[in-house]
């Protein structure tokens, strides 16, 4: 097992997003959470992973012409096993994930899509059990309607959040967020140090101290 993939595990068993997020904030790393409409399609355990970056984009009326998808299967069949499939750049107007293609990314070892806009196939995307996040079900294909331009490139979000292929996607039930690649270890151990902190909290609440006496000593609430 790698360095990287141990570090994976523990994120899995010992954190949550919220953790991490707030251990980015502290290293001044606080635009890092990708836009809150994007949800888990039922309720998968933790999903981490590194990124395949893919740009999307909308296709011009009289503009249908051409390779069909554009470069989606190309950017489809580069899964690594591990990696998570991250897409942005269309509008709210068709489905950028399906059942078919969790199949193939399942088959690659994929960990799982996290697409900046809709799936369809929500029924065989869940007996599947791969995990997907997306800001909801629609049916509406993308074919005639938008095409992959790009992949293995740089991201930028809506809300400013810009990723690098090979940064790391943290998703759960509270969010879905990016660490640098660079960042991962430190952002980890500081994660770490605060769920910690937070477990003191706790039972410093179930002693009956007060929330203001509680912060002053800890500095966590």
């Amino acid at each position: 097992m790698t360095q990287s993939e141990t570090i994976f595990d523990t994120i899995r068993q010992r954190l949550t997003t919220a953790q991490i997020g707030d251990a980015l904030d502290v290293a001044g790393f606080t635009r890092q959470f990708l836009p809150p409409y994007l949800r888990a399609v039922g309720t998968p355990d933790i999903l981490v992973g590194r990124a395949l970056t893919v740009l999307e984009t909308d296709i011009a009326p009289g503009d249908e012409n051409g390779e069909p998808f554009g470069l989606m299967f190309r950017a489809l069949d580069d899964l690594r096993p591990g990696e998570i499939y991250l897409c942005t750049g269309s509008s709210p107007s068709y489905a950028l994930w399906g059942e078919l293609m969790s199949s193939r990314a399942q088959e690659l070892g994929a960990a799982g899509a996290v697409v900046d806009g809709f799936h369809r196939d929500t029924a065989g995307i869940l007996r599947r059990q791969f995990p997907v996040f997306s800001a909801g079900a629609y049916a509406q294909d993308q074919r005639p309607r938008g095409r992959v331009e790009d992949f293995r490139c740089d991201l930028t979000f809506a809300n400013g959040v810009k990723v690098a292929d090979g940064d790391i996607v943290v998703a759960d039930v509270d969010g879905v967020l990016v660490v640098p690649a660079d960042a991962l270890e430190a952002t980890v151990a500081a994660a770490l140090e605060k769920a910690g902190v937070e477990r003191d909290v706790q039972e410093m609440i179930e002693s009956g101290q007060s929330t203001s006496d509680i912060f002053n000593k800890t500095g966590v609430m």
